[in-house]
This record gives C-alpha cells, sequence and structure tokens, in this order.
C-alpha cells in the first residue's frame, strides 16, 4: 500500500470535469485505488463515488493505491491534484 495526502488546489473542487480527469487518470492503472475524505473511503476509479465525497478546493484527501504499479498511480494522481486540472 501507497498512500499520500494532497490538498486540492482548484476552487471547485473534484466536480464533473476535473473528476472524470482523476477517473481517467486512476483507470491507467492496474492498483486498486481509493480517494478518502475524512472517514470516507471511495473507489478513485468511480465517477460516482469520487463525487459523492464532495470535495470542494482547499479540502484535503488522502490518495491510497494497492497493487503492481502504486507509487507511480499515487504520485500522478497527486500531481493531477496538484495541478488544478489546469483551471484558473
Amino acid at each position: 500500500m501507497f498512500t499520500k495526502d494532497v490538498l486540492v488546489q482548484n476552487q471547485v473542487g473534484l466536480h464533473a470535469r476535473p473528476a472524470t480527469f482523476f477517473i481517467q487518470k486512476a483507470n491507467e492503472f492496474k492498483s486498486s485505488i481509493w480517494v478518502e475524505k475524512e472517514e470516507r473511503r471511495v473507489n478513485a476509479k468511480s465517477l460516482l463515488g469520487v463525487l459523492s465525497l464532495g470535495i470542494m478546493g482547499g479540502t484535503q484527501i488522502r490518495i491510497i493505491a494497492g497493487g503492481p504499479d502504486e507509487e507511480q498511480a499515487v504520485e500522478e494522481l497527486v500531481n493531477l491534484v496538484d495541478s488544478g486540472f489546469a483551471e484558473e
């Protein structure tokens, strides 16, 4: 298991468009990947799951992966979140 915390930078958080980018990236990996906000954990490859967390800008989330490419998966997803999903 590989875990990393990241602060959601973009103001609107993980709404439909950024969440879609996040899920597409998560689905590039073989590992099981989860997103955790407070005590709730959802499958990072599920749009409904990610949207159900209601992640707003300025929210701390945890990205967790387990599998053959877990470190790369977490690092790339953290980088995507850090980039603010290229939103201004």
